[in-house]
């Protein structure tokens, strides 16, 4: 069996804040602002939060996330994560797709960097997670450099699953 889920988070950039650093996929970006928020404000950490959740159905940012961060002070976003894989239980991620809109920073030069994070953080191989960015030609607030939007897709399997592949006759071709 397989299921997905979807995940979407944004954050507004926090031009006051000279203490905070920009944080996506738990990558500093030292060129732009911080973003607005409690935490260390991953936008793109927090959209994956949400997808995960959109999988196990227990909703991690919220109540959860609170606590950690508001009572116990922890600010970093992995683990908030590290917090949503617990709920998986029998199913096991496969793929992550991330799409960011922002003017600012530039994402495509640290899109490696940010695989690799997030490689390390979900057991996924790099090739098994997909980032994508746009300004969405300056037509939202984020196209517009005031903040970062995320948008966030996981597709899970249950651990026991077994994928065969396609019987192909001689006669078919799947190219």
């Amino acid at each position: 069996m397989i299921k997905t889920g979807i995940g979407q988070d944004s954050h507004r950039f926090d031009f006051e804040d000279q203490t905070k650093e920009l944080k996506l996929a738990g990558v500093i970006f030292d060129s732009a602002p911080p973003l607005q928020g409690n935490s260390d404000a991953d936008v793109v950490l927090h959209a994956l939060c949400n997808a995960i959740s959109g999988v196990t159905g227990i909703n991690i940012l919220g109540a959860i996330t609170d606590n950690l961060c508001l009572k116990h002070g922890i600010t970093d976003s992995r683990i908030y994560v590290q917090e949503a894989l617990k709920f998986l239980k029998e199913w096991r991620l496969t793929h992550v797709s991330c799409s960011i809109e922002c003017q600012t920073p530039q994402i495509t030069p640290k899109i490696p960097d940010m695989k690799m994070s997030l490689s390390e953080l979900l057991g996924l191989e790099t090739q098994d997670i997909g980032i994508t960015a746009t300004t969405g030609e300056g037509l939202t607030a984020f196209g517009r450099g005031e903040g970062i939007q995320v948008f966030c897709i996981v597709t899970a399997i249950q651990k026991n699953f077994i994928t065969t592949p396609p019987i192909c006759h001689k006669s078919q071709s799947y190219l």
